[in-house]
């Protein structure tokens, strides 16, 4: 719980706090900044829970390590990541000997203590006992410039050690790895400059070492009134030979020095780095007249300090009791350490915004530092430690930017603050309408939450329309997607305004090239995709729109955008434009405006028509084309070539299998292509089953045209081969003979059809000649079938010759069939001759012969022997044979087990006879023996290595695919 004296303080450093100005915005923003708690200050103070058991003389911290100098002889060390361990080391001295000032390196390893006797001791992290600095003996320490490109745990690298009487020298420590420290600590410890005033030698205050872009190093080094500057170039690998090359350049190279005419009598400087950097952005030097400060460019041949300011000491402040005692940098400001407060500056504008009075409850302030590489701020007085949480520093930055007119920077800092951000952003937008820059203000204004009207009206009364545009387009981009409304109402007014714009422009000639530029904006509006699904529920206002206006052009482009092609196309053939109608058309490939507007286009241009409809290839249904084929072909007479071109192009390269499309190219051949018609009738076969156009519809529309060989084909392919052969006597006796020869299964029709064709030979022609010649060419006829149709004055010299051809066939073919009679009674023979010898023939089994399966001895078992030499126990065979027989069989076969089963087993006695078997079985049933007989015809028909059976399993897998991991697995 807090004492009294604590809340008195607190409430005292609040009452200081200077007073916050509001920042005059923009009304009516839209953002209400309410708040319900009082807002934390930037820099917030909390007393560290420690009372030291002597007053504390010296504190440094770094990397999360805290030393402090305690009385006169002890050292306390805490790792602040465990605080509740302390570490205390005794110095080891008993002489009268203070300590004057100790450093830490950046790791926080290295612990320098200088004493007023001019001695220096040294501990380490992980030591206990201080070491004597031999070599740095004779020498009051008042800096240190510590490496924090080569500076690692154990070893510092190169550093700078200033003096009180102005010297520079560069020197080395490091710990041996064998024990806790080496014999000489300190590796060596070498004069390299002097510095000095126009007094003479004075005290090195601050000593800073950077390495910039390129490898180039920069040593800050100051004194009571001086700024020096060390800058040079050590090439990469040799930073390790330290910096002596800097300081031993010609005196016209070095650096001019900053000096000021007033003294503190010591100074101090403080740097800032960014997080991720390895080298500092700022810098703040307190000196005798004020704060020097300003920003670090490395990249600068002359000094490194660029946009050097100077704040002054305030008139009222008396340097004589209130002189600043430590300086630290933040981001955006600079903390003084006066005698009994703490005041903050912002870097921005100079002006103290935080200022905290401490009480005398824990003795006068001795030091401020900073932890620089986390960024805590830490004071101390004799008797108590302090720490400052920056709390998010850059909170009201953006504030002093916006003020001072740097709009970039100011959004910059507010970019996770809305409302904030609509501040600076209106604040900009009239900065630039002020200054009439109309376009940039409306770009910012479309960002902020103005009230839309009021901006609106600002730039119409200031007649920008161009300025308006911008607002309007700004503004639709950053609708939300539900905002359906206010975009449409946005499209459609930055339609009218481009439309009116362009309407002026287009009467200019000498805004030709203006024009051409507004109206490519104009249609990258109208295209953009995030406009387009608005335009398009929308799209009849925006039609209208531009009819009003007559923009004819445009009014195409919208439709041609919004995919609305059939306006397009009627558009084109109300003016005539009907190549540019089939442009589209082509160009977009919709088959339903095909199918709409090809009767129109088919009339005036049918051979590009076609070729569009070909290029559309199966997109398009030739069924849907039909009308307007049918329409042009009847006005066009007999210029159908087009039609036949695309019908061609369906049957043939489509492959179309639609009856209609065929039976119009059938009726467009007959009526305009008698040539091309039997052609197609052939090509699309004889198989009644695989044509596509009607038969029926065929036979009539060549019977119309009298296109006879159509008909006879036609006849042909519906299997009426009388109509076909009675047609084709009609036109070639030849065309009738194809047709004689179609019914080859039907003897008696074949034979009927050549005698028609006989009879009209004899009858018709009265060629007896040509009658013979049919008679040869069907073996189906004989003379006898044809001489009824001969006339009754024909001689028989015509057939002497057909009648002795006629005979003599008669006669071989007796003679052929009785060889072939003397053939079967031979064949008979030898058959018999074979069964008899099967009957003896035998085999003979050895003791030691063994089943081919399962390689056992074959005479323990049942057994097959095969004529091959192949031998199966019975069981064996069974499994092998049975999974590969049919199901029919396997059932057969289980029926002949189960009757085996059931029939009584035969007596051993040699005395029963068969017929008393068969008794035993009862009347109507096989024997046993006949039983075995059928199941052996099933089993051992053959053998199952070399017969049949083995020819079948040829595909199957030796291994069972079920057992297959089963099998693999045991090889392994």
């Amino acid at each position: 719980m807090a004492s009294i004296l604590e809340e008195y303080e607190n409430s005292l450093s609040r009452a200081n706090l200077p007073s916050q100005t509001r920042v005059p915005g923009i009304p009516l923003s839209g953002y209400v900044n309410a708040r319900l708690e009082k807002e934390t200050p930037i820099f917030n103070k909390q007393r560290i829970d420690f009372n030291p058991p002597e007053n504390i003389n010296s504190l440094v911290v770094c990397s999360n390590q805290l030393c402090m100098s305690l009385g006169r002889e002890t050292i306390l060390r805490i790792d602040l990541v465990k605080a509740d361990q302390p570490n205390q080391v005794d110095r080891g001295r008993k002489d009268d000997s203070q300590v004057h000032k100790i450093f830490l390196d950046p790791t926080g390893s290295h612990l320098l203590i200088a004493l007023n006797t001019n001695e220096c001791l040294y501990l380490n992290r992980n030591a206990q006992k201080v070491r004597l600095l031999s070599r740095w003996k004779g020498h009051l320490i008042e800096s240190i410039g510590w490496n924090k490109i080569l500076g690692n745990e154990t070893n510092t690298g190169p550093i700078l050690v200033g003096t009180s009487q102005g010297q520079i020298f560069e020197a080395e420590i490091s710990t041996s790895e064998g024990g806790l420290f080496s014999t000489n600590p300190d590796q060596y410890f070498r004069y390299i400059h002097a510095l000095e005033e126009e007094t003479g030698p004075v005290p090195v205050c601050c000593l800073e070492i950077h390495r910039g872009c390129d490898n180039r190093f920069c040593i800050i080094a100051t004194t009571k009134k001086r700024l020096f500057q060390f800058t040079g170039k050590i090439p990469e690998g040799m930073e390790q030979q330290g910096f002596a090359s800097l300081f031993s350049q010609p005196a016209d190279d070095l650096p001019s020095i900053q000096e000021f005419p007033e003294s503190l009598g010591y100074s101090e400087i403080a740097f800032y780095t960014q997080k991720l950097r390895s080298f500092p952005s700022s810098f703040a030097w307190m000196m005798g007249n004020g704060v020097l400060y300003g920003t670090l460019d490395f990249s600068r041949p002359d000094s490194v300090l660029s946009d050097v300011q100077v704040w002054e000491y305030p008139s009222n402040m008396d340097l004589r009791f209130d002189k600043p005692m430590s300086i630290v940098l933040t981001q955006f400001h600079f903390l003084l350490l006066l005698p009994d407060r703490v005041k903050a500056i912002c870097i921005l504008n100079g002006q103290v915004v935080f200022e905290d009075v401490f009480t005398e409850k824990f003795g006068p302030l001795k030091r401020m530092v900073k932890d620089p590489i986390l960024g805590q701020i830490w004071i101390h007085t004799e008797r108590a430690v302090f720490r400052y949480h920056v709390d998010r520093e850059p909170r009201d930055v953006w504030k002093m930017y916006m003020n001072m007119g740097k709009f970039d920077l100011a959004k910059e800092f507010c970019k996770d603050r809305p409302e904030c951000m609509d501040i600076v952003l209106a604040k900009e937008a009239e900065h630039c309408f002020q200054n009439k820059k109309y376009k940039e203000s409306a770009k910012c204004y479309a960002l902020t939450q103005n009230y839309f009207e009021e901006i609106a009206l600002k730039f119409i009364e200031a007649k920008q329309e161009e300025a308006l545009m911008e607002f309007l387009l700004k503004k639709l981009s950053n609708l939300k997607s539900t905002e359906k409304i206010q975009a449409t109402l946005l499209t459609t007014w930055l339609t009218e305004l481009y439309l009116n714009h362009l309407g002026v422009l287009e009467g200019d000639a000498s805004k030709k090239s203006l024009y051409l530029k507004t109206r490519d904006e104009f249609r990258s509006f109208l295209s953009s995709p995030r406009n387009k699904e608005c335009l398009f529920h929308n799209r009849a206002s925006i039609h209208d729109l531009l009819a009003s206006h007559g923009d004819t052009e445009h009014m195409v482009y919208f439709a041609v955008l919004m995919q609305d092609y059939e306006r397009v196309v009627s558009h084109h053939c109300q003016h005539d434009d009907y190549i540019e109608a089939l442009n589209v058309l082509s160009k977009h490939r919709d088959e339903k405006l095909f199918y709409k507007f090809s009767p129109v286009l088919m009339q005036h241009n049918p051979k590009k028509v076609v070729d569009a409809w070909i290029a559309m290839g199966k997109r398009l249904d030739p069924k849907n084309l039909i009308p307007a084929l049918v329409n042009y072909s009847q006005s066009a007479g007999t210029q159908i070539n087009e039609a036949i071109r695309y019908m061609e192009h369906c049957v043939y390269e489509l492959g179309e299998t639609e009856q209609a499309i065929h039976n119009y190219l059938l009726s467009l051949y007959a009526q305009f292509r008698p040539d091309s018609l039997l052609e197609y009738l052939e090509q699309a076969g004889n198989n009644a089953n695989r044509i596509h156009y009607d038969l029926k519809y065929a036979l009539r529309l060549c019977a119309e045209h009298e296109h006879h060989r159509a008909c006879v084909h036609v006849y042909k392919v519906m299997e009426l081969y009388e109509e076909a052969v009675d047609l084709a006597l009609k036109v070639d006796v030849d065309l009738a003979k194809s047709c004689a020869d179609l019914p080859e299964e039907d003897e008696e029709l074949c034979k009927k059809l050549w005698l028609k064709i006989a009879r009209h030979v004899v009858q018709e022609e009265k060629d007896v000649k040509k009658a013979m010649v049919c008679l040869s060419s069907c073996n189906l006829l004989k003379i006898e079938d044809i001489l009824p149709f001969f006339p009754d004055f024909v001689t028989i010299d015509h057939f002497k010759e057909a009648i002795c051809s006629s005979l003599e066939a008669y006669n071989n073919h007796i003679k052929e069939l009785k060889r072939e009679m003397e053939d079967a009674t031979q064949s008979a023979k030898r058959i018999r001759e074979d069964m008899q010898e099967m009957r003896n023939k035998y085999g003979s089994v050895d003791p030691q012969d063994k089943c081919t399966v399962c390689d056992f001895p074959l005479l323990n078992r049942p057994f097959y022997l095969f004529l091959c030499g192949h031998m199966f126990h019975y069981d064996c065979l069974m499994q092998v044979v049975v999974p590969n027989l049919p199901a029919y069989k396997q059932v057969k076969l289980e029926d002949l087990q189960k009757k085996l089963g059931t029939t009584v087993q035969p007596s051993k006695s040699r005395s029963r006879t068969k017929d008393e078997d068969t008794i035993s079985l009862g009347k109507g049933q096989q024997t046993r023996e006949q039983v075995k007989a059928d199941i052996d015809d099933i089993v051992a028909v053959e053998c199952a290595y070399c017969g049949e059976l083995m020819i079948r399993s040829i595909n199957k897998p030796f291994i069972d695919p079920e057992k297959y991991e089963e099998e693999l697995m045991s090889w392994l």
